[in-house]
């Protein structure tokens, strides 16, 4: 079978997941290219809860993941809801969490989601379809202040010019498509290099409208209280934002609890199993360029 969402850093997510694994937890299983090589290479797998926000997603890893049906428990939801997920699988200890953020390749090419700037399609964005808010709703009702406080924190350095053309725009007529959109973009934003100027734009509202760095930490903290000793947490991510947050807070997971003598009292539970980010290869970029941005960091929990 063809996979439609080329799992990124595959090689690697399956290096650092080696070892006894029961239970194992995916946020985001998308296609379930992931799951299927680690359940693959852990037939000692118990139970795997595999979760996703898209129930197009879901229908395309039943699929995906028929071989191994009897072993899944399936959860349609945001993953900073997996502590309840693991109540109701009946789990009280995870040995292997693997969180795959932001947007798929799948998503990204369904035109009728309003993820890409590429492809004419309503303003969307949303991973669960059920959700209210959509970039819609941001585009044409959020005030010029939260669109400009939005474009900064999403890293786009015409900021000012991308919220205030979005205003101005909307004043004569509501914005409800994404090239409708991107053509308003065009005109506010200098085009650097080759990247469109609507792509840092529509990244942000998109981790808007999903509450995508919200979660993150959200999720992490929770998959730490329920990571078994000798477990693993892996995050691949694919924004700078994203990536900060989870190096933080793996970062502090890992150090010990000091006096104010710098003396330790408490030592650290965890331990960083990559101090620095995991890219992928050159072969990997060049295969599937969609993987470039991406960063993998894991996270053990000591055996004590």
């Amino acid at each position: 079978m063809k996979e439609p969402h080329t799992p990124v850093l595959l090689k690697e997510v399956l290096q650092y997941f080696e070892g006894t694994i029961k239970t194992f937890f995916e946020g985001t299983v998308g296609a379930g290219g992931h799951a299927s090589h680690i359940l693959h290479q852990h037939p000692e797998i118990d139970l795997y809860l595999a979760t996703d926000q898209d129930p197009h997603a879901l229908e395309i890893a039943h699929k995906t993941l028929k071989p191994y049906e009897k072993k899944i428990r399936w959860f349609q939801g945001n993953f900073a809801n997996l502590d309840r997920f693991a109540k109701e699988a009946g789990v009280d200890q995870v040995d292997g969490f693997l969180f795959d953020l932001g947007v798929s390749s799948m998503q990204l090419d369904q035109q009728d989601r309003g993820f890409s700037f590429q492809k004419e399609a309503k303003l969307d964005m949303r991973m669960d379809v059920t959700q209210q808010t959509s970039a819609h709703t941001i585009v044409n009702t959020w005030s010029l202040e939260q669109l400009t406080d939005l474009f900064k924190n999403g890293e786009e350095p015409f900021y000012r010019r991308a919220a205030k053309s979005i205003i101005d725009a909307r004043r004569a007529t509501s914005i409800d498509t994404t090239t409708q959109l991107a053509k308003i973009l065009e005109k506010a934003i200098p085009k650097i290099g080759k990247i469109h100027p609507a792509t840092l734009v529509f990244q942000a509202l998109r981790m808007a409208v999903n509450r995508e760095l919200e979660v993150i930490e959200i999720a992490l903290k929770k998959a730490m209280d329920l990571l078994a000793p000798n477990g693993k947490i892996g995050v691949i991510s694919f924004h700078s934002l994203e990536d900060r947050i989870v190096k933080n807070i793996f970062k502090n997971a890992s150090e010990p609890e000091k006096d104010y003598r710098g003396q330790v009292v408490k030592k650290a539970l965890f331990e960083r199993l990559t101090k620095k980010a995991v890219l992928p290869s050159k072969e990997e970029a060049r295969v599937n360029p969609r993987s470039r941005s991406a960063r993998l960091r894991v996270l053990a929990r000591l055996g004590f």
